[in-house]
């Protein structure tokens, strides 16, 4: 979650710290901080709160120096504040430290230098990190640093400077990322690449328990024995301008805007009326495609909703059963994942701390991994066996909306694969959905100029206090996600239900006045859910739906609709899910809230 940078060159560290910071607000924090090696000593100023709040501090009260460490955190263990905010310093001021991860042994650790004399100010438990620091201190920073972090137990991207080290800046990881960004007689950490853009494409992506040991001359990558790792340099070629807002009034709506390209994107040279579905990283044989005796698909929120539409898919084109798991709960029910297993991981930063567990966890039962991501270099790409890219491009806002459609894409597109394989359906009826995928930019294109029908309902609907989302089948997954992104940015609190299940209990809270979203797109469930609608609304619950505009049936029964153009059933909900996203956004916006940064939550959750 938290967000890491550092700093080591000729010009003021707080230049880029702040910058840096800013570039990475995106994560989701509560508090910002830097230190700086300023003089003999490390100075250091943080505060609760967004990042204004530091600098305006640094205005009154400036940095001077060239070696800097900055953070902005989401809080885990102790309340936001300012005490609690990073960086962290030794009891004797002399090590500086940040942290972006989960210490599981802090408490046995705070007891141990507890009985050497260590005091501890804040609640957290990364204070123990400097404090281990200094403990191991003789001279030798690099040493101090590995021997503290041997003490660790848990996740962590750590940046370190020390006074006694006035030119230095260390850097390590353990399932939590941490980027090294290379430049001209100055060099830098980061937990994600967007903070350094402005200064260099050149990185590297460290591995787990990989150092570095830098200064504004060079960059020395060191394991923790002390030896030298040769990495091969990371050149950045997305462009910075792609992680700006471009006009948009926030990050979300941009992002709902490039969808069309993204689509297209990740279809190219990927899809072929003649040739079929091809991937170039993942490949398989018809032959180990029949051995494979299940799939597991492990993500989480809105990821685990795109994972739903992939078991729709896979099962329905390939006739592979598919188990679909919340990867916090996968690997603590013991699943039966074998060797004749394949697993699908979604995770749009490839950085998920608990899907990346189960990974692997996956692979050391020996089973078959493929990762669909959005971010080219991320920890589970490398890990896993193969990668798809989704090629949305970043996506900033922590509301996920390009990088979830083009999952659900990619999951289609593995379906149609694996069909094409197993020699299960006719070449009619696949080319008639790849032909309708090719489309599909333009079509969600339409969608987008309904933005004033969508900004119509919302209004109707910013006030309430709870509300519900209803869909069979496909439907009932976009469902799902429509509830989550409400949720998410308005704090709406709302719930999304089965039409079918209405009957067996939700039904009980529906009462005159009660509002309610209704998603209609699959053709064979049309008239079962049209029924659900009239049920509800003999309750007095007033009805918004989605659907197309040649179902005459569902319109009469809706009190508002917004229509959709035609498109094959399995892909339908990619098209509505762009009115889901716009509907939260216009309650978000009509609301005043920051959209872009909801609270309590994160981009990247890179603790479990």
């Amino acid at each position: 979650m938290c967000g890491i940078v550092g700093y080591v060159g000729e010009k003021r560290a707080t230049n880029f710290l702040v910058e840096g910071l800013s570039k990475l607000e995106y994560r989701g924090y509560d508090s910002a901080g830097v230190a700086v090696q300023e003089g003999e000593s490390l100075s250091v100023r943080k505060h609760k709160g967004r990042l204004t709040n530091l600098e305006k501090e640094l205005e009154k009260n400036s940095l001077e120096g060239y070696v800097g460490i900055g953070h902005t955190r989401w809080a885990t263990h102790g309340a936001p504040s300012d005490t609690n905010s990073h960086p962290h310093l030794s009891n004797n001021g002399k090590i500086a430290v940040v942290h972006n991860g989960i210490i599981e042994n802090y408490i046995e650790l705070r007891k141990f230098l507890g009985e050497k004399g260590y005091k501890f100010l804040s609640e957290t438990d990364t204070e123990v990190i400097p404090n281990l620091v200094d403990y191991y201190y003789d001279g030798n920073l690099f040493d101090a640093v590995v021997k503290a972090t041997e003490r660790l137990e848990g996740s962590f991207a750590i940046g370190v400077i020390s006074e006694e080290d006035k030119d230095t800046l260390i850097g390590v990881r353990k399932d939590s990322p941490l980027i090294v960004g290379l430049g001209e007689n100055e060099n830098f950490i980061a937990s994600d690449i967007p903070a350094v853009l402005s200064y260099t494409r050149k990185v590297y992506l460290l591995e787990d328990e990989e150092f570095v040991l830098m200064n504004k001359e060079g960059v020395t990558l060191l394991d923790k024995k002390g030896n030298k790792i040769d990495k091969e340099i990371f050149n950045v070629t997305w462009d910075e301008k792609a992680a700006e807002k471009g006009g948009f009034d926030s990050f979300m709506l941009k992002e709902i805007h490039e969808q069309p390209k993204a689509i297209r994107d990740t279809m190219t040279s990927r899809i072929s009326m003649e040739h079929g579905v091809f991937f170039d990283d993942f490949k398989i044989s018809k032959e180990e495609l029949e051995s494979i005796d299940r799939i597991y698909i492990v993500a989480c929120g809105t990821a685990y909703h795109a994972g739903l539409m992939g078991k729709a898919s896979i099962e329905r084109l390939a006739k592979i059963p598919v188990e679909v798991d919340i990867a916090s709960e996968f690997r603590y029910r013991n699943p039966l994942v074998t060797e004749k297993s394949l697993v699908i991981i979604l995770s749009q930063s490839g950085e998920t701390a608990d899907t990346l567990a189960a990974l692997r966890d996956c692979k050391n039962v020996g089973a078959r991994v493929l990762v669909v991501t959005n971010v080219v270099g991320s920890t589970m790409s490398r890990e896993a066996d193969h990668v798809i890219y989704t090629m949305a491009g970043p996506e900033i806002s922590v509301a996920s909306t390009k990088a979830y459609t083009t999952q659900v894409l990619v999951m289609h597109m593995i379906a149609i694969y694996f069909s094409e394989l197993r020699e299960l359906n006719s070449k009619e009826e696949l080319d008639n959905i790849k032909k309708e995928m090719l489309m599909l930019p333009e079509v969600i294109e339409e969608v987008l100029n309904i933005k004033e029908d969508v900004k119509a309902i919302a209004e109707e609907i910013k006030d309430e206090k709870d509300l519900y989302f209803l869909g069979r089948g496909m439907d009932f997954f976009l469902a799902l996600e429509g509830s989550l992104k409400l949720k998410e940015i308005s704090y709406i609190h709302s719930e999304a239900y089965a039409g079918g299940e209405l009957k067996h209990g939700p039904i009980a809270l529906i009462e005159e006045g009660t509002k309610v979203v209704s998603i209609l797109t699959q053709k064979n469930l049309i008239d079962k859910m049209i029924s659900n609608v009239v049920e509800i609304k003999s309750r007095g619950a007033k009805v918004f739906g989605v659907t197309f505009k040649d179902m005459a049936k569902a319109c009469q029964v809706l009190d508002k609709v917004l229509f959709i153009p035609e498109t094959h059933e399995i892909l339908a909900p990619i098209v509505a899910a762009v009115t889901m996203q716009l509907l939260a956004y216009y309650v978000a916006s009509l609301k005043g809230f920051d959209i872009d940064k909801p609270r309590n939550l994160a981009k990247s959750v890179t603790v479990e």
